[in-house]
């Protein structure tokens, strides 16, 4: 009995998958639950699982774009399992070295051919067609390795002809292609929306870490013990992008075509590199989230993200977005807002720089911020004062994150 499998939809809105890979081979015998392929939407890569045991056979090819509900694979059920693989590796032995045979049988020709071949009038001449298309390239003839008979230029000579770079070095000179994956495309494709279709602009501002500092050194140690997860930054921006939202509901929402949507929970997008490239899982409600709240849900998320098992619907919605080029060493940037979003926040770098402290210099540890706002919806006035509120949330986190009350804000 052959079992036709089908590409089972990935989420809601979704028509059509990608064959990013095969993980088993035509004839292949597999067994049930065992994964066959990847497949990448335009939000993820997801493993498609055998459903039953028995041998397949391939109906797509790797980068074929796959409609949701058509046949893939055909899994014979009848089919006996293989004893070994022993015979297939030698028979795979055999046919390599039936492959190479021929080939060293006709080296002897190619150097007799290469003996007989000499220089006369025709070396290096163009025949009147490879002329005229030498010319057209601008190509001068004698930059040409004629092909033809006694080294004659040849019109296939002169189509395949280009232009020369200037004198190649003694590096290599190679180049690769490859078919982008289909979350590649898309994010290429919603970047260059967001560019297009949103008046961006970016406004900066910078933040003295050392409160923040002075609480993770103080505090982590006991943080982890008890939680099990790390107290890191990612908790104190969240904290006051969510207090920032709170006083300027402008960023908190998006424009659907005549009118602006605003939403009263903030669903907070965290960037990360995943390794099929960027993708933005989301943590819902980040207003009802404490310090540990939302370190065990970054955590939860990036960890899904890295292993390639984050879901569709981990990735779909949020209000605002977060991105941390700092873990690269990025010192400074203009985020590209996420769409359907109104604005993202970029953090960067903690660089040691001297600034002004009640008349003298001190040294302390800052980062550069930057807000990317859709200025269609949020105002010069609104996104300044919304980055104005991040930066005094993060310079006096005790107060205005943790209501003076440390111990209890970090369940202590």
């Amino acid at each position: 009995m052959a079992l036709e499998m089908k590409v089972p939809s990935p989420g809601e809105s979704i028509t059509e998958v990608e064959i990013a890979q095969w993980l088993v081979e035509d004839g292949d015998y597999v067994e049930k639950d065992q994964a066959v392929a990847e497949v990448d939407s335009d939000k993820a890569t997801l493993e498609l699982p055998a459903e039953a045991s028995g041998v397949i056979t391939l109906k797509a090819e790797e980068g074929d774009a796959v409609a949701v509900g058509e046949v893939v694979c055909l899994i014979d059920t009848d089919a006996p399992k293989p004893g070994g693989g022993e015979d297939k590796s030698e028979d795979k032995k055999e046919k390599k070295a039936e492959k190479e045979e021929p080939e060293a049988k006709e080296e002897p020709k190619e150097k007799e051919n290469k003996e007989e071949s000499k220089e006369t009038y025709a070396t290096g001449s163009p025949s009147p067609a490879a002329k005229k298309i030498l010319d057209e390239k601008g190509i001068e003839a004698k930059s040409v390795k004629g092909s033809g008979k006694d080294g004659r230029v040849t019109k296939e000579d002169a189509v395949q002809a280009k232009a020369s770079m200037g004198t190649p070095g003694p590096g290599k000179r190679g180049e690769s292609r490859k078919k982008m994956s289909m979350l590649r495309r898309k994010v290429a494709q919603r970047l260059v929306s967001a560019k297009n279709e949103t008046a961006m602009l970016t406004t900066f501002n910078e933040v003295d870490m050392s409160p923040i500092f002075a609480l993770r050194k103080k505090y982590k140690e006991e943080f982890k013990d008890k939680h099990g997860v790390s107290l890191g930054f990612m908790s104190f921006f969240t904290l006051a992008v969510v207090r920032a939202l709170e006083m300027y509901p402008d960023v908190n929402s998006m424009v659907d075509g005549d009118y602006q949507v605003n939403y009263d929970f903030k669903d907070i997008s965290i960037a990360v590199s995943g390794p099929k490239g960027l993708m933005v899982p989301v943590i819902r409600n980040a207003e009802n989230l404490s310090f540990r709240g939302v370190e065990e849900e970054v955590k939860r998320l990036a960890v899904r993200a890295r292993d390639g098992e984050i879901t569709v619907d981990e990735m779909t919605g949020g209000t605002f977005t977060i991105t941390n080029g700092g873990v690269f060493g990025s010192m400074l940037s203009t985020p590209i807002i996420n769409p359907p979003q109104s604005a993202i926040l970029g953090m960067h770098n903690i660089v040691e720089r001297p600034v002004a402290v009640d008349g003298h210099v001190e040294i302390r540890p800052i980062m550069y911020v930057a807000l990317s706002y859709d200025h269609r919806i949020i105002d010069g006035k609104e996104s300044v004062g919304f980055l104005v509120a991040i930066k005094e949330a993060l310079e006096n986190p005790e107060e205005l994150l943790m209501d003076n009350a440390v111990k209890r804000a970090l369940e202590l």
